[in-house]
């Protein structure tokens, strides 16, 4: 049946998911076991239904990890990936068919289904795991299990262990290593692949017209919670699952608190609000701040900090290029905010001795950004494996959000600059030749802002 998708109010078609990509999947397995040494077993579980109250249900999300690997959204379900012999096989272990409780939760992918579409070499019930386990290690001379992330598969893996140790005078091996895998599978989606840039690339599309629409529409008066609940609805109106994670609507004073999330203020006329939001496509998110007047109109003290941050933005995303390092756009923001705080006689001195001393984090205590993909702080080191910051590399997104946040509390400062809080945030991936801004086209210059009409 032919899908004409509806167009919404903002005359934009939503986005449709495109279906189950196997050979993305097989791909990913195909590259962790060309990692990984002979007779090797990677074990990875996802996650298990939370419980919002009683018997309520919170929203299904994947563990990352096994989600990159798997493709598969289903609960209670495990990824056993072997190595033996020459020979790479993909188990999964998941909830069977089950027609009573497919009443309730709907249709399962089931054990067929699992080979059909997921590509398992093998598929089972989840219940014949603990029947398994023990087999499932028989002859493995190296064992991958992410520690921490299930505590009843590390206290089985222990316990096994402990009974191989004790075996070994009957001529049972046990593994010579432990490892967790994470080592690998991090590095890996720390370079997205094509596929994993479009997916942001949509997740920011959509955030980039959700936010057009909340930032025309924002008023005095209304609620911060009701530019929330804008974003929300365009999120999912647009095609994406909802906001990847809690939205930060800050106005006034409450734009200085990072992570501010009440957003039950209302908005008054001459205030600056910050919102901080994104949407989430198919698992991967997107990460966007802009911060603008409540009334379209920076003040003369607002328009002097938001061009700030504006500049350390701008020239911080010009230093993310294949080569430099993850520190780079940091310490060029830091450079730019101090000159420019000075400027204004936020603070005093020698601009090395201030970025020596740190004055600077008073006004700009936060990191430069963080990568960014399943998780919007994705996996993935920043220091390479010398203990220097990690270089960017083709495939690589990272967000690049400086700000500036002028307490009440903070002394010595004007009056005229206390309550001010601006971070300005886009999502950069790392070409070739340099960059792309995935989020661009969200109005961010004096100009374009105080142009929304």
């Amino acid at each position: 049946m032919q899908i004409t998708p509806t167009i919404n109010s903002l005359g934009i078609a939503p986005v449709l998911n495109t279906g189950f990509k196997s050979d993305v999947y097989l791909n990913r397995r195909t590259k962790l076991f060309e990692k990984l040494p002979p007779k090797s077993v990677v074990i990875i579980p996802n996650r298990n239904i939370s419980i919002w109250s009683n018997d309520v249900e919170n929203k299904f999300k994947p563990d990352s990890d096994f989600y990159y690997l798997t493709g598969f959204q289903e609960p209670n379900s495990i990824c056993i990936l072997k190595k033996e012999d020459g020979k790479n096989t993909f188990l999964l272990f998941l909830e069977p068919n089950d027609k009573e409780k497919e009443i309730w939760v709907g249709k399962r992918t089931g054990l067929d289904g699992a080979k059909s579409i997921y590509m398992a070499d093998e598929s089972y019930p989840i219940n014949d795991f603990n029947n398994q386990f023990k087999k499932l290690l028989d002859g493995m001379e190296h064992i991958y299990i992410p520690f921490g992330n299930n505590k009843d598969l590390d206290l089985k893996l222990t316990s096994c262990l402990g009974e191989l140790k004790r075996n070994n005078r009957a001529g049972k091996k046990s593994p010579s290593f432990v490892g967790d895998p994470r080592d690998f599978i991090h590095k890996m989606r720390l370079i997205k692949d094509d596929f994993e840039i479009n997916e942001i690339q949509t997740a920011a599309n959509i955030t980039k017209d959700a936010f057009q629409l909340a930032m025309f529409s924002t008023q005095p008066n209304i609620l911060e919670y009701e530019i929330e609940a804008m974003l929300d609805s365009k999120f999912r109106s647009l095609g994406g699952g909802g906001p990847a994670y809690p939205s930060i609507v800050g106005s006034g004073v409450n734009a200085t608190t990072l992570h501010y999330i009440k957003n039950n203020k209302q908005l008054q006329k001459d205030e600056l609000v910050l919102v901080d939001a994104g949407s989430e496509f198919n698992n991967y998110a997107s990460d966007v701040t802009r911060t603008y007047p409540v009334t379209k109109k920076f003040t003369s003290p607002q328009k002097d900090i938001y061009q700030i941050v504006l500049e350390a933005q701008m020239k911080a995303i010009e230093e993310i290029k294949p080569g430099k390092q993850f520190i780079d756009p940091y310490n060029k923001a830091v450079s730019v905010i101090v000159d420019g705080l000075k400027g204004l006689g936020l603070l005093n001195g020698n601009t090395q001795e201030i970025i020596d001393k740190k004055e600077y984090k008073k006004f700009f205590m936060h990191n430069i950004g963080h990568w960014l993909g399943l998780d919007v702080h994705d996996a993935g080191p920043y220091i390479d494996d010398e203990g220097k910051s990690i270089k960017f590399t083709p495939g690589m997104v990272v967000t690049v959000e400086p700000g500036i946040y002028i307490s009440n509390e903070l002394q010595d400062v004007p009056e005229s600059y206390k309550g001010i809080g601006v971070r300005i945030e886009d999502d950069v991936l790392v070409t070739d030749s340099g960059n792309k801004v995935l989020t661009s086209g969200i109005p961010k210059t004096v100009q374009d802002i105080e142009a929304i009409k």
